[in-house]
């Protein structure tokens, strides 16, 4: 049976130092309870109390931080849970200095911080939770769409601009959902890509925003790290002050077993969201589990997915995930 609570489990994972078990964590969207806070809340702590996973994941919709900038979104069944976008923020160069920093109180920023809140309340110092927080580039994405790059390389100096507001009211935000007790963030990269930019361009548009963000969480312990994608700069951000880092292992570079020697904390992965998640049984999870624990002889793993979970996961999937971590299972 385990022994080590969850937070002593996690801090160990990521030292390396010995654990009871290997530690465990999935999470998906909540498509429409993710609008409101208290469905939001309940969501979450019902997934939480089914599973029992290591820490929670929190993870609104990506407009929750748009909203307060006019982005409209709605939800039409994607099995991932995200919902699809209308007309953009963004129309021109120009719109990029015309950003007003956000209030993280009001609109659906307050709604999102006031789930927190609920989670918080109800957790306390028993199960360690994050916040999923886009960087600013993924933000800009959302806001943009299909012009982004262009204005990227085009327009730098509005682009830029429209960057620092991004940034300025996504630290104001992190600052006023501290007092919820969060352990951490889950701070989402999805333009560290080769397939999208070069080195040097996320040296200049990604990496000096993503520090800003990751500073305004001084004082906490667990941050993670995701990088979305294929092909992506796992060396470029290897060195970000996280404690964990989560990519598509499976599906792209590095491996688990070579990443060991690449990154000094947690490795968060080993599962396929889709192949196995969605459409495979609870022994291909069990299965994926154990190959993911004998490549990194158990030690700086946290077994989960790639990405979120599907919406439309079995259930059966999902409690063999938490088993596999088990003694005698």
């Amino acid at each position: 049976m385990s022994s080590m609570r969850k937070r002593e489990r996690l801090e160990a994972t990521v030292a390396g130092e010995p654990v009871d078990r290997v530690a465990v964590a999935l999470w998906r969207h909540w498509p429409g309870d993710d609008q409101r806070a208290e469905d939001m809340a309940r969501s979450t702590l019902d997934f939480q109390r089914l599973f029992d996973f290591d820490f929670i994941k929190v993870t609104p919709s990506s407009n929750y931080c748009l909203a307060g900038w006019g982005a409209e979104t709605r939800w039409v069944g994607n099995q991932e849970g995200t919902r699809e976008w209308g007309s953009r923020v963004i129309q021109g160069p120009e719109d990029w200095t015309q950003l007003q920093v956000q209030d993280p109180y009001s609109g659906l920023l307050g709604e999102i911080r006031r789930a927190l809140a609920i989670i918080g309340d109800e957790v306390g110092e028993e199960v360690p939770f994050i916040q999923t927080i886009f960087n600013p580039l993924a933000q800009a994405r959302n806001l943009a769409g299909e012009r982004l790059l262009n204005d990227l390389r085009q327009h730098p100096d509005a682009f830029k601009a429209g960057l620092e507001t991004i940034t300025e009211t996504t630290v104001r935000f992190i600052d006023a959902i501290r007092e919820t007790g969060i352990a951490g963030v889950f701070l989402a990269l999805q333009h560290a890509t080769y397939g999208l930019l070069t080195e040097a361009e996320y040296q200049e548009f990604g990496r000096p925003f993503d520090l800003r963000i990751l500073e305004a969480t001084e004082g906490l312990w667990f941050n993670l790290l995701h990088l979305h994608g294929k092909d992506v700069m796992f060396d470029l951000v290897a060195d970000y002050p996280v404690q964990a880092i989560n990519w598509h292992d499976q599906e792209t570079p590095p491996s688990l077993g070579e990443a060991l020697d690449r990154f000094p904390g947690a490795l968060v992965g080993g599962l396929r969201q889709w192949e196995t998640m969605l459409s495979g049984t609870p022994d291909w999870v069990r299965a994926e589990a154990q190959a993911a624990i004998e490549e990194t002889g158990g030690r700086r793993l946290i077994v989960g997915t790639g990405c979120v979970t599907p919406i439309t996961s079995p259930l059966g999937n999902i409690r063999a995930a938490r088993e596999s971590v088990e003694d005698g299972d």
